[in-house]
């Protein structure tokens, strides 16, 4: 029994428990397992600061083209107001989100990843300095007992060779005695193989009921050795599940908008824009401004003039407010007209079917074959033709009616008529498409 101690050999475990030789390697383990936790937590946060960052860009990309939408769309007044809250909620909430990305990634990522590399610590073989500490700690606490347990092991062993021996022998003696062919030297032999037997039993016996009662003395003081190393385990562990609570209680502070001020703010407000809005409110700034309550300038009598009676021009018949306008008559300086709410209208307003220009001299269809001057279209500009530029496109552009272009941000095109009274261009695709698209979606190309 003087052989070098190898826990790997020569022992086969018999139970799940922590005291079997071997065991504590799942202690062992739970340190590396622990370095692996702390990756494993920092691509948790990494994931969800990316989509906290896609979130907000969402949200960002959404206020933008519905706050285009709604402002170039027929909606006014109040109702409207109250509608764009919908966009700076999400504007202002964007900006939230994006704070809560950098937050997990500036603080609760970098503050795990400085906790890992003081707590783990790299040997030049590979793996961690705590792994290898904790494996001698063991190793060393484990080694006299489990030297004494292969002791015991190979005198139980020994014994039990030793009883399947002698009741062999018996067997062969009590036989012999019926077989008249042996002489009495042969039988001697077997009797005396019997009696060397029951010695060699007693002996064994006691050898392994010495060995047994080393074992159980040095029990105590190994279980002793081990719960050191483990408590020593045990504290390590306790530091980094300490630390992993500290850590996500950090992040749930982060994720939570619920007790940011600002963050309830931006609701308070959004829930005031939209109680504003006034329905009689918005009614009665329709009646003044698209309604009766317009002032008109009414027919009367006037003395012929040569300047009364030249026909209008198409530029001029195309430049209506956002109401009914009489043309043929000259507007007076008490006739306010309402300027245009944006510096674009919409499709959605390029299409309404307003009441076209009074006059003798034309049919209520404002795309009527031939006007006063015999052009064929009141949509054209009376301008002599401008010079074609080639343009980039600013904006995605998905085209509402047949006579539109449709385009994405970053595509050419060539500029054929400058911007109408009403924000609209004509231009021509590559491809050669004609149609109109609204003038400020473009930008020259230098």
């Amino acid at each position: 029994m003087s052989g070098s101690y190898d826990d790997s050999v020569g022992v086969e475990v018999s139970s799940d428990s922590f005291w079997e030789v071997g065991n504590y390697k799942r202690t062992v383990k739970r340190i590396d397992d622990g370095h692996r936790l702390c990756n494993d937590l920092m691509n948790c946060i990494h994931e969800r600061a990316r989509i906290e960052k896609v979130y907000a860009q969402q949200l960002t990309e959404w206020a933008k083209r519905w706050k285009q939408l709604v402002e170039k769309g027929p909606q006014y007044g109040t109702v409207e107001r109250a509608w764009c809250a919908f966009m700076s909620e999400a504007e202002k909430v964007s900006e939230l989100h994006l704070e809560v990305k950098s937050s997990l990634m500036n603080e609760d990522f970098e503050k795990i990843k400085n906790w890992q590399k003081e707590a783990f610590h790299k040997q030049m073989m590979g793996g961690f300095k705590e792994t290898k500490e904790a494996e001698d700690g063991f190793r060393k606490a484990q080694k006299p007992w489990a030297k004494k347990l292969k002791e015991v092991e190979a005198a139980k062993k020994a014994y039990h060779a030793a009883c399947k021996e002698e009741k062999l022998a018996i067997s062969r003696e009590t036989n012999s005695k019926a077989d008249p062919a042996l002489n009495p030297e042969q039988l001697k032999k077997l009797q005396d193989k019997v009696e060397r037997s029951k010695q060699d039993v007693l002996k064994t016996k006691e050898k392994y009921e010495k060995s047994l009662k080393e074992l159980d003395n040095a029990t105590p003081q190994y279980m002793e050795n081990m719960e050191q190393v483990f408590e020593q385990c045990q504290q390590f562990e306790e530091k980094r599940l300490r630390f992993f609570r500290e850590v996500l209680l950090e992040v749930q502070k982060h994720l939570d908008l619920s007790n940011v001020a600002s963050y309830k703010n931006i609701y308070r407000e959004l829930e005031q824009n939209i109680k504003s809005a006034d329905a009689v409110e918005d009614l009665r700034w329709f009646r003044a401004n698209q309604g009766p309550g317009m002032s008109m300038n009414w027919p009367q009598f006037e003395e012929w003039s040569a300047d009364l009676n030249r026909t209008l021009s198409r530029r001029e018949k195309k430049k209506a407010s956002d109401g009914v306008t009489l043309t043929g008559i000259n507007q007076t300086g008490d006739q306010v007209s309402q300027p245009n709410k944006h510096s674009s209208v919409s499709s959605y307003e390029k299409n309404q079917s307003y009441p076209t220009d009074w006059s003798d001299e034309e049919s209520n269809n404002p795309f009527s074959s031939t006007d006063a001057n015999g052009d064929t279209n009141p949509f054209d500009e009376d301008t002599s033709p401008a010079m074609e530029v080639r343009v980039r496109a600013l904006y995605d552009y998905e085209g509402q009616e047949q006579d539109e272009l449709s385009f994405k941000a970053g595509d050419e095109l060539t500029k054929m008529e400058n911007e109408d009274e009403q924000g609209w261009c004509k231009g021509r695709l590559d491809n050669g498409q004609v149609g109109l698209y609204p003038a400020n979606y473009v930008e020259p190309i230098q």
